[in-house]
């Protein structure tokens, strides 16, 4: 494996041939792995050759141990130069070539069409443009915490510099002082509609350095001259060494192809088989080798699985639950403070890297992380007004040995950040959403803020779990209980403080002895006419109804639904047998917890009256109680549904 020294100021002429032979072998897979596959981004791959091939002769990096912890990572943030980056890492000894050129986007395979993080060398599945540096941000902010001297590098295009997340991304290195962290811009001037300038007029440079950023430019296909603008970097001869740097490559789209060379055309279109063997002949291979190629691959069975990596682990101490009292009346985001606090103290040692951190968008009081910043200063990321950066920033956290809680209202941590949290999904991170501010339940800030549809986008996120508490006490044991779950997580909660639930005996029902289990309903009340199910800021009013219908001689189960994902299916089917069943939510119906409860009974065959109290339209700027009012979810109204459903 070639291993360049950063001593010198120039490369010798043996390591520039070696270099340019490094380079001729690539672009041939990248012509043969394209033209086979009959798809792929061969353009741009060929245009990032050059740098990929330095930098990795540069990096620190073992292809015997992709993982090791004290490796340079290198984030592909546009992850369609797949070919590019499979044939480079390829070259340093990750995996043999025939499997990448065999199973090029071909269903099973690691060897996707863009990056995946099952090929080995791969860190982030990118693709969607723009948030690749939000990834690598998190990877050097983990290296600065765990106080590993590493450095991480984010290849990018020029034409996703258009992205608003990009600028995200690079306020925040700033903030944080990210001198670690190295962007490498293609800059070959043209995208899928064309010239850059003609999509998105923008001054790349300036803008870059109009964010506090160092600015190397370099001739993006001389060795030489990468190798000095990379070694400034690595030596931190650039103008400021405290902050992060990128280097603007120049270069030309289709390099090395002479019919290919800028021309967009090529930019995500394979070669047909006729000019491949001409681009072949270019490169000085046989032309020929295609054909025995496509031949080989229509019987060759998949020899590398799609299989993401898993999160580095953590230790954490969920230190002991908290019990508040009947006559206690606070918030359940209140309580999700204190639990932070409490894992805080537990866990963020001094003189140790901080276990715990939690990451928030100029919302810190009102997702009550103030204590938890206070306590632990290093462990907290005040990201600004930058949710999309601060959603991606904290998935790649997740996966670095860290318990990340990224908290923001709910409109911010669902609504408006859905694709960020799909992406980490996709790259198996941890990371543990917690949403105040849900539902009609944030009153008077008006239907721009009440976050009514949040469920509905996350049941599509598979794998995550979904939670949302009934009452402070149970926020408390919720949050316990994931803060040493492995997998990605969301916790959602109200704004209004809510009464601690009782037992029909006026103890508090989640008290000392309550175990939170994933996948299992609570009965709050226990009836024989019918069942209300529910969860949630509602649960209070749905007490309330249920003891007037009791004072009526009307007695119905009250199932509180806090796991919604796992779903207690169990339970809804049981209810469904004993009568009909009234589902009442602070959502949505069509995608909530009614539409999971008909889906369910439908799923398992059983019939029963049913009925759903919810959303039926955007609420309006008032006390929730009148919101809930003017939609039916009052304990009145409630009352009248049930008898309704009941007769």
């Amino acid at each position: 494996m070639l291993r360049l020294d950063l001593q010198k100021e120039r490369l010798a002429p043996e390591e520039i041939k070696t270099l340019q032979e490094m380079w001729r072998r690539c672009a041939r897979r990248v012509i043969l792995s394209t033209t086979l596959a009959g798809c792929g981004h061969p353009g741009g791959s060929l245009s990032s050759l050059h740098m990929l091939i330095l930098l990795y002769a540069l990096a620190e990096h073992d292809p015997e141990n992709p993982r090791k912890p004290d490796r340079d990572r290198v984030v592909i943030s546009h992850g369609h130069i797949s070919p590019g980056v499979y044939a480079v890492l390829s070259e340093y000894g990750y995996f043999p070539e025939e499997p990448f050129l065999m199973e090029f986007r071909r269903a099973g395979s690691a060897f996707g069409g863009h990056v995946e993080q099952s090929v080995p060398g791969v860190e982030w599945n990118t693709g969607n443009l723009g948030q690749g540096l939000s990834a690598a941000c998190g990877m050097a902010r983990a290296l600065k915490l765990k106080g590993i001297p590493r450095r991480v590098f984010c290849l990018m295009g020029d034409g996703e510099q258009q992205k608003g997340q990009v600028i995200e991304a690079r306020r925040f290195a700033v903030k944080f002082g990210l001198d670690n962290l190295c962007a490498l811009i293609d800059y070959n001037r043209l995208q899928i509609g064309g010239r850059i300038y003609r999509v998105m007029p923008q001054d790349i440079a300036h803008e870059v350095k109009a964010t506090h950023w160092n600015v190397v430019e370099a001739n993006g296909h001389d060795f030489n001259d990468l190798y000095q603008a990379l070694r400034r970097f690595f030596t931190g001869e650039v103008l400021c060494p405290e902050k992060p740097t990128a280097i603007l490559a120049t270069t030309t789209m289709g390099k090395g192809i002479s019919f290919m060379e800028d021309d967009e055309k090529w930019h995500g279109m394979a070669l047909p088989p006729d000019l491949a063997k001409k681009a072949l002949e270019e490169l000085g291979f046989d032309p020929q080798e295609l054909d025995v190629l496509l031949e080989k691959r229509r019987s060759y069975t998949i020899s590398f699985p799609h299989q993401p990596y898993d999160p580095e682990p953590v230790d954490i101490d969920p230190g002991e639950p908290i019990v508040y009292d009947p006559e206690v009346k606070t918030d359940c985001r209140s309580a999700y403070g204190n639990v932070l606090l409490s894992l805080a103290k537990r866990n963020n040692l001094p003189d140790a890297p901080p276990k715990v951190l939690g990451i928030t968008c100029d919302l810190e009081g009102s997702v009550k992380m103030t204590a938890f910043h206070k306590e632990s200063p290093e462990g907290f990321h005040e990201a600004g007004i930058q949710e999309h950066h601060a959603a991606s920033l904290a998935g790649a956290l997740s996966k670095e040995g860290f318990l990340v809680f990224f908290s923001t209202f709910g409109v911010f941590a669902v609504d408006e950040t859905y694709n960020q949290h799909r992406l980490n999904v996709l790259n198996k991170t941890a990371l543990k959403i917690v949403a105040t501010h849900c539902g009609l339940d944030v009153g008077e800030d008006g239907p721009t803020h009440q976050c009514v549809d949040y469920l509905g986008l996350l049941l599509n996120l598979i794998g995550l779990e979904i939670y949302f508490p009934a009452d402070p006490n149970q926020t408390d044991r919720i949050i316990r209980y994931v803060a040493t779950s492995r997998g990605n997580v969301f916790v959602g909660m109200g704004r209004s403080k809510l009464p601690v639930i009782t037992d029909e005996q006026g103890n508090p029902f989640f008290g000392k002895d309550y175990v939170f289990k994933p996948g299992k309903a609570d009965v709050l009340r226990k009836g024989e006419a019918g069942t209300i199910i529910t969860f949630g800021s509602v649960v209070p009013r749905v007490l309330t109804a249920w003891e007037k219908l009791w004072a009526e001689g009307q007695a119905v189960t009250v199932l509180n639904m806090a796991s919604l994902r796992p779903l207690d299916e169990e339970a809804v089917v049981e209810a469904a047998k004993a009568g009909p069943i009234l589902v009442v939510e602070d959502h949505v119906v069509e995608t909530g917890l009614s539409a999971l409860v008909a889906k369910t009974l439908a799923k398992h065959g059983v019939a029963t009256k049913l009925a759903f109290r919810g959303v039926q339209k955007y609420g309006s700027s008032g006390k929730p109680d009148d919101l809930y009012r003017e939609q039916g979810l009052d304990p009145e109204s409630l009352v009248a549904a049930m008898k309704e459903l009941l007769s």
